[in-house]
């Protein structure tokens, strides 16, 4: 017989309420009550609310990497790293819902091993893209290359966009003109310091 409700509906609830409310408000009580579901039907398919959350992290962070997957491959660093204010006015729950988890907690803990493995899976793709984000900044992937380019891409647009994320708020557009001047400023450096004349 088939079931009534699938994985999907569930994590679609849960994203439907996150976005109503706030992902505090996606509780096994009112996702079940969203589908008119009993209870027991979450936990079969579910182990626990922060299970069914962390599915649906790891789909927001997957959605949110192909972006800057793309724009690596086309050897842009400064549109990855603008990728995340984009992505963050354009997808504002889900990228709300990145502050609930951090990859690293689902290194121990009660995770299914299905999910464990998926992080793994995507902790190591965004590991191997060291040197890609290298490339697409400076033209070079070395060791100072690679730290410089995470900085400039990962670090610097998250630590940009997260208050306004915590308040509820779209990244404003001066939030872009901050990690533009951020990069440029760190890529002007690194000129000087290498005597580089040209960087991509």
């Amino acid at each position: 017989m088939r079931a009534r409700f699938t994985d999907t509906d569930y994590l679609s609830a849960a994203m439907a309420i996150a976005v109503e409310q706030g992902p505090s408000a996606a509780t096994v009580a009112s996702i079940s009550q969203r589908l008119k579901a009993p209870t027991g039907s979450f936990y079969h398919r579910f182990a626990s609310r922060d299970v069914l959350l962390g599915n649906l992290w790891l789909k927001a962070v997957l959605d949110f990497q192909h972006g800057v997957s793309v724009a690596l491959d086309a050897g842009d660093g400064l549109a990855a790293a603008l990728h995340t204010p984009r992505w963050s006015r354009e997808h504002l729950q889900e990228a709300r819902l990145l502050l609930v988890f951090d990859r690293e907690d689902f290194v121990s803990g009660p995770w299914p091993e299905e999910l464990r493995e998926r992080v793994a899976a995507m902790t190591r793709r965004m590991k191997s893209a060291a040197r890609r984000r290298a490339r697409a900044v400076f033209g070079r992937d070395g060791a100072e290359e690679r730290r410089l380019a995470d900085f400039l891409i990962s670090n610097v647009p998250v630590a940009a966009v997260r208050e306004h994320l915590i308040r509820r708020e779209a990244p404003p557009s001066l939030v872009d003109q901050m990690i533009r001047t951020t990069y440029s400023a760190i890529v002007a450096d690194y000129r000087v310091r290498h005597g580089v004349a040209n960087v991509i």
